[in-house]
């Protein structure tokens, strides 16, 4: 048997996505190997974990493949990218100093003072520091959540190739911003208000901020108490810069457009909102939401041209996209 015999019989059941995982996966494993330094003591077990973590998604694709083999292997096979992001976007705190000494968050704040003369992530929510306001903007910011899982459990429970179309997407672009996050750290604009635990701005630049604290009607809030516990327990600190929740928000308004359009407005909307909440919830600067929109811009049409190359088919015609948002 040749190597090309023998390489597609062993990945003969592998889509884009899977492609995209393993590579991300190993690509990981490999920059931690090759840039541990001192800045990773137990680099060993996570260099381990990707080699297990490997092992466990060809296990997973090869055992789904020969058939038969369950309702767990059969929702493990469609939804393990999904299951993996948590994991992936806190690692990124733990691997964005291997590359990169310092945070850069000075470097962007210096900026957006260039910009604007002066820092809009402090000012927005001192202009309007209203509870109905905050309020909006941060149910905005915590749609984001029912955006990813929305999407991809109404084309799951519609349409298999639809889902996996939207995973493979959604998983491309997530992939490439959790390296981007490796190689370029930013904490965002919560470094003003002392809540990046082991980092202090320099005082040059921590003066720039108008206030320093968070105004007492936008704390009273129930959502700004539930994203207070959602970044307590899952934050990643340097993983601002792209916005992925600007990135992914668009993706899946780009899924709705395309297989959902009878929410496809209601969608844009609160996509619109939650690019305006990053900056007033003082999440991430102006600067992370450009680059979030210019990340799926650029990642988006990129995904699904790679897509659609892996899978060997064609995309849906206008007519047959008809039909099914129809449906």
């Amino acid at each position: 048997m040749t190597v090309e015999g023998a390489a597609g019989i062993m990945f003969q059941h592998y889509r884009f996505i899977d492609f995209a995982t393993q590579a991300y996966l190993l690509g990981v494993a490999l920059l931690i190997l090759l840039f541990r330094g001192q800045t990773l003591p137990h680099w060993a077990w996570l260099a381990a974990g990707h080699g297990l973590c490997l092992a466990a998604v060809h296990w997973l694709i090869r055992r789904h493949g020969r058939g038969g083999a369950g309702r767990i292997i059969d929702f493990l096979r469609h939804f393990y990218p999904v299951l993996l992001y948590t994991g992936f976007y806190r690692e990124t705190g733990v691997l964005n100093r291997m590359l990169c000494p310092d945070y850069l968050d000075p470097v962007l704040i210096g900026w957006e003072q260039e910009l604007f003369g002066m820092q809009p992530s402090v000012t927005f929510m001192e202009r309007f520091p209203y509870l109905p306001v905050s309020e909006l903007f941060y149910m905005a910011y915590t749609s984001y959540y029912f955006m990813i899982a929305g999407v991809g459990l109404a084309l799951f429970l519609r349409n298999r190739a639809q889902f996996f179309h939207y995973v493979s997407v959604i998983s491309f672009v997530f992939y490439l911003c959790y390296t981007i996050y490796i190689f370029v750290p930013v904490i965002g604009p919560r470094v003003f208000f002392g809540r990046a635990e082991g980092y202090t701005l320099p005082p040059d630049v921590q003066c720039l901020a108008v206030s320093t604290t968070y105004p007492d009607a936008v704390r009273s809030g129930p959502f700004y108490n539930l994203m207070a516990l959602i970044y307590e327990i899952f934050e990643a600190p340097g993983a601002a810069m792209p916005s992925s929740h600007v990135a992914i928000a668009w993706c899946t308004v780009y899924f709705s457009f395309l297989y959902l359009r009878r929410i496809r407005h209601l969608h844009l909307t609160m996509a619109v909102l939650l690019c305006l909440s990053t900056v007033y919830c003082r999440y991430h600067y102006v600067l992370d939401v450009l680059a979030g929109v210019l990340t799926a811009a650029v990642l988006l049409p990129t995904g699904n041209w790679l897509y659609w190359r892996f899978e060997k088919t064609r995309p849906p015609t206008g007519r047959a996209l008809a039909e099914t948002a129809a449906a």
